[in-house]
């Protein structure tokens, strides 16, 4: 059977609007076609496993001979944040949005935090996380006042400069913000935001994600109960509130996180890795910044050319999005998308078209069943179409 499964979410990698996505403002949405088109996109080793022969993406960029099987995943759960995403990847479906603030957050939200702080908060308001330091930093340096902000997501952001308000001081607001926000108010995550410098001011690799704990039984939880190891790389630790998580590996970027992936391949364990990419959604996609998205895959591609070829038998490879992020569209906020779902190993079958799957969960139900642990997550696994017995 399986030993190891090495599960990378290229953050934001979407490939088409979902049928509800007018519902979410985001018809039209297509954040893989949109960078595709860009002369700095360059992936032959995602095209090699069958990224372009994926339903609704076929056409003259698909290989006769696909090296991996592929799939297009729909998100069942309401939403389309990080939060959503990868809880649904990993077998929780949430069935009601998280709570959203397009006009600022209560006065007895921002009363109760500022009371327990003991500083008071500035903006208030959905904004893009690079203009607000430039927006409101000057004035927060002044003041010491915390820049508190939103976005269409379920977030909580807290905003605040190195000198004057120290990273383990952030990281206490944030704990606090994250103890006030439950119930009615429950946002699926609250978000640490150092910047540094002078004026328009930069952002630091400082950001800490304080989230919920997901409201079901996940893979990891079933891994961990049956003592195989669960191994995060990138933010999965923050995403998943550290529940069923044996190890964590924070980074800096993406290089970094495929760097610290392929070192993990060195090593000798059985169970899963779990990898997010964020760069791709929070430096690019958020920016619409289509060229340094498609360059961004570019990079990507290449340390994957190097993962492949150094895959053990008994590895599987999965790689995945959690939701779109369009850099093409006016909008700089999530997309509601359809996302890849592409597998390979030795022990893998080539060229399986899985075709339009309901949910991100069946990668849970795959994975489960591939170390025959029993499914106690929601999904449908796939592992019996694509498996070589």
């Amino acid at each position: 059977m399986i030993k190891r499964v090495f599960l990378i979410v290229i953050d934001s990698l979407g490939i088409g609007e979902l049928p509800d996505a007018a519902a979410y403002g985001d018809e039209g949405s297509n954040t893989l076609v949109a960078i595709a088109k860009s002369e700095k996109f360059f992936a032959p080793n995602l095209t090699s496993l069958g990224l372009f022969n994926i339903v609704g993406l076929e056409g003259e960029r698909s290989v006769e001979s696909p090296l991996g099987s592929f799939a297009r995943l729909a998100e069942k759960s309401k939403g389309k944040d990080t939060t959503t995403g990868h809880w649904e990847i990993a077998g929780c479906i949430s069935e009601q949005a998280m709570p959203t603030y397009p006009e600022g957050f209560p006065d007895e939200i921002i009363e109760e935090f500022e009371r327990r702080t003991g500083r008071k908060a500035i903006c208030n308001k959905p904004y893009s996380g690079t203009e607000v330091i430039k927006d409101y930093g000057e004035e927060h340096t002044r003041t010491g006042d915390l820049i508190v902000y939103t976005s269409a997501d379920s977030v909580f952001q807290v905003a605040a400069h190195v000198d004057v308000v120290p990273l383990d001081s952030l990281y206490a607001y944030c704990r606090i913000a994250r103890e006030i926000l439950t119930g009615k108010h429950a946002v699926g995550r609250v978000i640490a935001r150092p910047f540094a410098g002078e004026y328009p001011f930069v952002r630091t690799t400082g950001r800490h994600d304080y989230s919920l704990q997901p409201h079901k039984t996940t893979m990891l939880d079933i891994l961990q109960k049956n003592n195989y190891e669960t191994i995060s790389v990138g933010k999965i630790n923050d995403i998943f509130a550290g529940r069923g998580i044996s190890e964590g590996h924070p980074i800096r970027n993406n290089d970094h996180g495929m760097e610290v992936t392929i070192t993990l391949q060195n090593r000798d364990f059985t169970g899963l890795c779990f990898v997010n990419l964020v760069d791709f959604d929070m430096v690019y996609g958020h920016r619409n910044d289509i060229d340094g998205y498609a360059n961004a895959v570019t990079e990507f591609d290449v340390h994957l050319g190097e993962f492949i070829a150094k895959m053990k038998d008994k590895d599987v490879l999965i790689i995945t999005a959690d939701h779109g992020c369009d850099p093409s569209t006016p909008s700089t906020d999530h997309s509601r998308e359809y996302v890849p779902m592409l597998i390979c190993g030795k022990d893998i079958k080539s060229g399986v078209n899985l075709g339009i799957r309901d949910s991100y969960s069946d990668i849970a139900a795959t994975i489960l069943d591939m170390f025959n642990l029993p499914k106690e997550t929601e999904g449908i696994s796939f592992f019996k179409e694509i498996y070589r017995d």
